[in-house]
């Protein structure tokens, strides 16, 4: 796992990601999920290419429960895009590199 995406729990989510100063795209995921293993290779190479720009997290749903529901988390992998302590846009599922950048572009001036 590359050290470029902080893994965030329910106990820190809201110093770590709703306060955060910056945008911050969470992937809510967990071990036994095909495609969640599949984006992160994506995952880790853009947090490279944003790093000062986007936090990129990462927060496992079997492990921390009550963040995911709060945000009506319902399938894996679900991508949450915040800023300014508000959800910003989301998709769900394995997307392709496009479609991620195309989110992350349009909080990031």
């Amino acid at each position: 796992m590359s050290e470029k995406i902080l893994h965030v729990t329910d106990a820190n989510f809201e110093i770590e990601i709703l306060k955060y100063d910056r945008p911050a795209l969470v992937d809510f995921w967990a071990t036994w999920c095909a495609p969640c293993k599949a984006i992160t290779p994506i995952l880790e190479e853009m947090a490279e290419t944003y790093i000062g720009k986007v936090r990129f997290a990462k927060m496992n749903v079997d492990e921390n429960p009550a963040t995911p529901s709060k945000y009506g988390v319902r399938g894996i992998p679900t991508l949450i895009l915040f800023k300014d302590g508000q959800v910003v846009d989301q998709v769900v599922g394995a997307v392709p590199k496009s479609q991620i950048q195309e989110l992350i572009d349009k909080v990031i001036t």
